[in-house]
């Protein structure tokens, strides 16, 4: 028995979230589907870094499964690519050790979310941003990001549904915010995310940017730990998981 590490890109559009779901097309479907023609109808499961919801893409989500067969790796790729549907692509398949866990062996997970800010919208765009036409102060909210740099308890920006049990504490490397044209780029780099909590931060930041709060407001969503002082979450579109990291990446 190997097992193997793949990093995926999905255009998350078409897909009813990463999670496996009765008569729905999820990315866990389509991957487990593909395996299992390759291993003539024996069930493979995966296993994900983490699940993304409806609409949400990636270009760099990690899973990890075991099989019986010794294949060369660029094998592997090429058989899985044949079999997957065109908005769902193996980047890289690699042999990790029997140890190695796509979920529990994070160290660190990048996500992204583009919003285009512009009066009119984009229908080429609809699907990978999020059309926000309002004017926006960039310089604050690059002040504000820096507020949500470090451990906080993100309870505040965490969605009342979560289901994690547990410490709500999070450690943010870098909290960025980049303006090319009409387009801003948001850049999370954490030890972990919680159910939502990128695009629930997403949405301060912007309020942030219209005026409707200043960048030192940050501190006290933190301090008081709840959820109703911020507003809605965000769409999902906009939002990447861009890259997941491991402590010892193999040679």
């Amino acid at each position: 028995m190997v097992r193997l590490r793949c990093t995926i890109y999905y255009d998350g559009s078409q897909f009813s979230g990463f999670q496996i779901q009765p008569k729905k097309r999820t990315i866990q479907g389509e991957l487990e589907k593909a395996l299992k023609k390759m291993h003539k109808g024996s069930d493979i499961r995966i296993q994900a870094s983490g699940r993304t919801d409806t609409g949400v893409h990636a270009k760099g989500q990690k899973i990890h499964f075991d099989s019986p067969y010794t294949i060369p790796t660029g094998n592997w790729k090429l058989a899985l690519n044949t079999l997957l549907p065109d908005d769902l692509y193996i980047k890289d398949v690699i042999e990790v050790s029997e140890t190695f866990h796509a979920r529990y062996d994070v160290v660190e997970k990048e996500y992204r979310y583009y919003v285009l800010n512009e009066k009119e919208p984009d229908v080429f765009k609809r699907h990978y941003s999020y059309h926000f036409p309002y004017a926006l102060n960039v310089s604050k909210i690059k002040e504000a990001c820096t507020y949500l740099e470090g451990t906080h308890d993100f309870t505040t920006f965490s969605s009342a549904k979560a289901t994690t049990k547990g410490s709500k504490e999070r450690t943010l490397f870098q909290v960025s915010c980049e303006q090319q044209g009409t387009e801003l780029e948001f850049i999370f780099r954490g030890s972990g995310f919680l159910y939502n909590m990128v695009r629930i931060i997403v949405g301060v930041l912007l309020d942030v940017g219209q005026g409707r709060r200043n960048p030192e407001d940050i501190n006290e969503l933190l301090k008081q730990k709840d959820r109703q002082l911020v507003g809605e979450t965000i769409p999902p579109q906009g939002l990447y998981l861009w890259n997941v990291v491991y402590e010892e990446e193999p040679s």
